[in-house]
């Protein structure tokens, strides 16, 4: 199992550029940042926008795999989102993976002004955001009529260092987020069953995601794709144990073996913020990268 971390863009680059080598130096497979314009309670303070952050992770790293958790349509256009993802991932020497989701009702949502789209209207624009984005990766012109989104002539020349683009890592758990995730991931990810995070036990947690493997897979065997192919990433933080896995290197080791039991290859964890939901030990944080993966296998 790999382990990853988050590293949220509330630092200016003068102190968020040691994290993210510290984060290398400690042996995260990959270090993410979340692809928003605010979030929850860090609105009113400090947010970076996340393609520079990776950038500039890009040149302060040489080994760690770089990538978003997650980028949505809430304020990006897929050809724009192209060109930015093919220099990003030329920058880092093909280290990048684009963390997808469909979004949300959060502050994203009307920052542009616009009305929050219903959960549907979500659905009915990431299910033609992502073909469309797959396409604009993987081919050197693109034109496009859709509902929603549309590409003219769009080149995207030389395209992505890793080929035959940098991978997707689906963010779903309803039927139409899952089909994408089986067609266009190489990855899929959630963060557990959101309506247990606050009366739920853990041991319900298990279930919710071990059924949600299960609607992968037949998803996946509609198309004929074995689901053992798509990877399995879970962002730690929004399950009923919250934190208490960051408590101890054995705490961790246990929450962890649990979920790769299920089928999953790969963690991410949020590098810690004191006073905040993502507080930790830092001490233990850091054994916690360094002892646990010897442990998980």
């Amino acid at each position: 199992m790999r382990l990853s971390t988050v590293i949220l863009p509330i630092h200016r680059w003068a102190d968020g550029q040691k994290i993210w080598r510290r984060a290398e130096d400690l042996g995260f497979h990959a270090a993410y940042t979340y692809d928003h314009l605010s979030w929850r309670s860090f609105r009113d303070g400090p947010w970076f926008g996340a393609v520079p952050t990776l950038t500039a992770a890009a040149t302060a790293t040489s080994r760690m795999r770089l990538g978003t958790l997650v980028t949505s349509p809430n304020f990006r256009h897929p050809v724009t989102l192209a060109k930015e993802l093919i220099s990003l991932d030329d920058i880092s020497g093909g280290r990048v993976t684009l963390g997808i989701g469909a979004g949300g009702s959060g502050f994203d949502a009307t920052a542009l002004g616009q009305e929050a789209w219903t959960p549907r209207e979500r659905a009915d624009r990431f299910a033609e955001f992502v073909p469309l984005l797959d396409r604009l990766l993987t081919e050197d012109a693109v034109s496009d009529r859709g509902a929603f989104y549309s590409a003219d002539e769009a080149r995207n020349i030389p395209g992505c260092v890793q080929r035959p683009r940098l991978p997707f890592a689906v963010a779903a758990t309803g039927p139409r987020g899952l089909k994408l995730a089986a067609r266009h991931g190489q990855a899929w990810v959630t963060t557990g069953d959101p309506k247990l995070y606050e009366t739920g036990t853990p041991e319900q947690s298990v279930e919710a995601m071990r059924g949600q493997i299960e609607k992968l897979g037949k998803a996946c065997a509609e198309i004929g794709r074995d689901v053992a192919d798509v990877e399995k990433l879970l962002l730690h933080g929004f399950t009923p144990d919250r934190n208490g896995p960051l408590e101890s290197v054995d705490a961790f080791v246990d929450f962890a073996g649990r979920h790769r039991d299920l089928g999953f290859t790969e963690i991410a964890v949020h590098w810690p913020i004191p006073d905040s939901n993502f507080a930790a030990d830092q001490t233990v944080f850091e054994r916690i990268a360094t002892e646990a993966p010897a442990q998980l296998g």
